[in-house]
């Protein structure tokens, strides 16, 4: 590993008693352990989110500014949702 640059933290108790847990319980060597997999973790979610606004958002923006006529109204679309959520709670019965 790179040489690592220190970083002073303050943590609320219920956060630092769970990294001491993660700790205690062997999963993680020490809490910069722990921070770093917290900081990778962030990264990946943040690339995940840039890759769904990339691939995903701004594909149906392009869509929608070519077609505006595609557009559903907030009744059109509560009335979709209603009609999924009574089926999906269907199907769990």
């Amino acid at each position: 590993m790179a040489a690592a640059e220190k970083r002073t933290v303050s943590l609320p108790p219920d956060q630092a008693r769970y990294m001491d847990e993660l700790v205690a319980a062997g999963g993680y060597a020490s809490a910069s352990e722990v921070v770093r997999a917290g900081l990778r973790a962030l990264r990946e979610r943040d690339a995940a989110v840039e890759r769904w606004l990339r691939d995903e958002v701004a594909r149906v923006h392009d869509a929608m500014q070519a077609d505006p006529g595609r557009a559903l109204d907030a009744d059109q679309v509560g009335t979709a949702l209603q009609a999924h959520h009574a089926a999906r709670l269907k199907s769990w019965s």
